[in-house]
């Protein structure tokens, strides 16, 4: 993990690029049917918009907020691997609603509860999967 506020910065700059271009290719795939190579590419097309919004979002509100519900189940002497999983899996339990509900407003033509609610019940178990083995 991080120890200073660079690191911390290169940090999520990896993971929001890595997570955001993952969950966008994984709803590409969903919207067209099928993996091929256009679905990667047609991923690199939101990964300018979702990428900085990640990034600002973990960076300055998400990884703040993940810490402090992750110490209310583990308490500092735990071990740092579980310490870990619970900041991610907290990170994970806010990025996917509010990215879901963006990616809603700026990519969907209807933007109804319903149409929220779907991405975010289809992302919510891939990014958990991509946030624990990442």
């Amino acid at each position: 993990m991080p120890k200073n506020k660079f690191q911390d910065a290169v940090f999520t700059v990896i993971m929001a690029a890595i997570m955001v271009y993952g969950m966008i290719v994984y709803n590409v795939a969903l919207n067209m049917g099928s993996v091929t190579g256009e679905t990667f590419l047609a991923a690199l097309h939101e990964l300018p918009i979702m990428g900085p919004i990640a990034f600002v979002l973990e960076f300055f509100i998400v990884g703040k907020l993940a810490r402090k519900m992750a110490f209310t189940v583990m308490r500092p002497t735990d071990r740092p691997a579980f310490i870990t999983y619970a900041i991610s899996i907290c990170i994970c339990c806010v990025m996917c609603p509010v990215m879901s509900l963006i990616a809603t407003i700026l990519f969907k033509d209807t933007k109804t509860f319903g149409t929220f609610i779907q991405p975010w019940a289809m992302n919510f178990p891939m990014a958990m999967l991509y946030q624990m083995f990442y």
